[in-house]
């Protein structure tokens, strides 16, 4: 059973904004980003998407395009950032952002959510998903993402680049992952 996470599109926030849970509107290329993202995209049977504007608009055309309803799943969301959220990253304190790179997987110098957290909860979805053995497509974003493809806990294990729109196939077995 294959499971999919598909990025949403590009949101409507200024470039260099720390926006996790903030819940943006789609830019105004949103039709044409959605264009290519089903261009690309194979048939599934299910569609869980966070239910975050960006995200619920990308799962419901998605949906619209395969006739398929979509299930919001919470534990989907982006990172919760906390006071950071809404800041350019460039007016988040330095020592703020020192104590995170110090403690990269359980420090929350921000207030919200530590990255440990963010994986927890994520597994945990993804777990529910793969217990309904059906091939699926989430419409989440790329800090969960590269929590599901996190193989270790430093900042490091968190760098996989995930462009706008980017399809991304998990493994299927342990023997699978990287």
């Amino acid at each position: 059973m294959a499971v999919l996470m598909l990025r949403h599109t590009q949101p409507r926030v200024a470039p260099g904004t720390c926006y996790g849970q903030t819940d943006l509107d789609v830019a105004e290329s949103f039709d044409q980003e959605a264009a290519v993202v089903l261009g690309n995209l194979p048939e599934v049977d299910a569609i869980v998407s966070s239910p975050l504007t960006r995200c619920r608009k990308l799962a419901d055309k998605v949906a619209a395009h395969f006739e398929r309803s979509v299930r919001l799943e919470h534990r989907l969301m982006e990172m919760n950032f906390g006071r950071w959220e809404g800041l350019a990253w460039n007016k988040v304190p330095r020592s703020e952002l020192d104590a995170w790179a110090g403690d990269f997987n359980h420090a929350r110098p921000h207030g919200g959510e530590s990255v440990a957290e963010l994986k927890a909860r994520v597994e945990a979805a993804l777990a529910d998903i793969r217990e309904r053995e059906t091939s699926t497509l989430i419409v989440t974003h790329a800090g969960v993402i590269r929590a599901a493809l996190a193989q270790g806990t430093d900042a490091s294990h968190f760098q996989t680049p995930i462009d706008f729109g980017e399809i991304i196939r998990l493994p299927e077995t342990q023997e699978e992952r990287p």
